[in-house]
């Protein structure tokens, strides 16, 4: 049990070290950004910005001239371009995100399509067993489709079919 641990141990780094070595510094500057944008602190940053801006022109404090008096158009332009950067960020991150997902879709439809053979062979030995040892096998044709070796280009075109 430790050696089937070990190896899929081995197996989630190898694929965490390719997808690292595959990532560009763009990748790397996303993922940073996206990791730095999406917490509290960043929250909290913004609103006290704000929060300072609006009462720096709003003529509040005694000495200071607004430099962006109501309606606060500068201030407009500067949260546009803020959201403007955020949302491509995160369609970044989401872009390296559905890669990731893809290449686990590809490793589950692999590991799949393994343990559908390997359950069809191990019906098969179950059977021959049983024959060998003069057990009588109910007839079962459910049993007998199981058995089969399944076409895995009839189940494409069922879901392109479907799709």
């Amino acid at each position: 049990m430790k050696d089937i641990h070990a190896r899929h141990q081995k197996l989630r780094e190898e694929l965490r070290s390719k997808l690292s070595d595959d990532r560009t510094w763009k990748d790397a500057i996303a993922d940073f950004l996206t990791v730095q944008f999406g917490t509290v602190w960043f929250f909290s940053l913004n609103a006290l910005f704000f929060a300072v801006w609006i009462v720096l022109n709003k003529g509040l404090i005694p000495g200071i001239e607004p430099f962006d008096p109501y309606p606060f158009n500068f201030l407009t332009m500067v949260v546009s371009l803020e959201a403007i950067f955020l949302s491509v960020i995160v369609l970044i991150s989401q872009n390296k995100q559905s890669r990731i997902a893809e290449i686990r879709e590809k490793i589950d439809f692999e590991i799949n399509v393994r343990a559908e053979e390997e359950a069809t062979k191990i019906l098969v030995i179950v059977e021959q067993v049983a024959r060998h040892h003069g057990i009588a096998l109910a007839r079962d044709p459910e049993l007998k489709d199981l058995e089969e070796r399944t076409d895995i280009s009839k189940i494409k075109e069922r879901v392109e079919e479907d799709t």
